[in-house]
C-alpha cells in the first residue's frame, strides 16, 4: 500500500454550536462532522455540503460520544456517500475492545468513496486491550487510528487524586507505552479524540505520529463563562456540544470562546 505523505503540523478542530459554524473556519484547520446532527439540523447539513464544495478537509465521526452508541449504520453510509469526507471514524463500542475490533474488521470491507480514509478507534479496559486493538487495526489495513479521552483504564493506569489529571496522563502513558513497545511508529497516523484537560496536548509535541485532534473543550467552557488560565484547567465540564446546539451565543460567550481557542494553541505550543 502506498504511504500517504502528510504534513508535520498537527491539525486542530473545535466543534461549535450552530450559530458559530461559519466563523469556526477562522480558527479550525478542518471541519469535524457529527453525522446525527446532519439529520437534525438543515443548516448543519448545508454547512457541510458547502464545506465539501469549497474543498474543506472533513473528518466525520460516528457520534458514539454524543449518543452513547454509534449512529445508525444506514445513515452513516448515506452521509459518507453524500459528503465523501476525507476521513470517517468507523463505529466503535465504548470501552469494549472485542466488539470494537469486530466492528473494525467488518468495516474494513465496507466500500466507501476512494478519497475517504477509514479511521478505527482503540477501545478497552486494559493495556492488553489497547495493544490488541492497535495491532488488529494495522493488520486490517487501517491507515489511521484514534484514541478517545475518557476510558476508565486511563484513570487506573495513572493514579492521581484529580480524576481529570489521572485520565489525561493515563492516555498519554498508554500511548507512550505503545510507542516504547514499538507498536506505534513515527510514521503512523494517529488522531486524538477530545481531552480531559486542555493542557494534555502539550505532552504529545514530540510524537511525530500525532496527525490531528478534535475537542470542543475551549468552546464548552467558553459558553459556561470559564476562561483558561496560562496552565489550562483542573476541572472539566460534563456538557456535550450537541446539547442546546441552537442556543443563542451572547457577545460575552463569544469573547470567552475566542479567548479559549487562542489560549488552547498557546498552552499546547501548537
Amino acid at each position: 500500500m502506498e504511504k500517504i505523505q502528510r504534513s508535520t503540523k498537527v491539525k486542530i478542530s473545535h466543534e461549535v454550536p450552530l450559530q458559530l459554524l461559519k466563523e469556526s473556519k477562522q480558527f479550525n484547520d478542518y471541519d469535524y462532522c457529527l453525522p446525527h446532527l446532519l439529520d437534525q439540523y438543515p443548516k448543519y447539513e448545508a454547512y457541510f455540503r458547502q464545506a465539501k464544495e469549497k474543498g474543506r478537509y472533513i473528518i466525520m465521526d460516528n457520534s458514539l460520544h454524543e449518543l452513547g452508541e454509534a449512529y445508525d449504520t444506514s445513515r452513516l453510509l448515506h452521509w459518507i456517500s453524500e459528503l465523501e469526507p476525507n476521513e470517517f471514524i468507523v463505529p466503535d463500542v465504548w470501552e469494549n475492545g472485542v466488539y470494537s475490533v469486530r466492528n473494525a474488521r467488518a468495516w474494513a470491507n465496507v466500500e466507501v468513496p476512494d478519497n475517504t480514509i477509514k479511521v478505527a478507534v482503540v477501545q478497552g479496559k486494559s493495556y492488553s486491550d489497547f495493544v490488541n486493538g492497535y495491532q488488529s487495526y494495522k493488520w486490517f489495513g487501517y491507515q489511521k487510528i484514534a484514541f478517545s479521552y475518557g476510558a476508565s483504564w486511563f484513570e487506573e493506569c495513572f493514579q492521581h487524586p484529580n480524576p481529570y489529571v489521572a485520565k489525561m496522563m493515563g492516555r498519554l502513558k498508554t500511548i507512550t507505552n505503545l510507542y516504547k513497545d514499538k507498536l506505534i511508529s513515527d510514521m503512523d497516523r494517529v488522531h486524538l479524540l477530545g481531552c480531559n484537560l486542555p493542557q494534555e496536548y502539550l505532552y504529545y509535541k514530540d510524537f511525530k505520529f500525532i496527525e490531528s485532534i478534535d475537542t470542543s473543550n475551549p468552546i464548552i467552557h467558553g459558553l459556561e463563562g470559564i476562561r483558561y488560565s496560562e496552565g489550562g484547567l483542573l476541572q472539566k465540564s460534563k456538557q456535550k456540544i450537541d446539547k442546546d446546539f441552537t442556543q443563542k451565543i451572547t457577545p460575552k460567550q463569544k469573547e470567552n470562546i475566542l479567548y479559549n481557542v487562542k489560549m488552547f494553541r498557546k498552552i499546547n505550543n501548537l
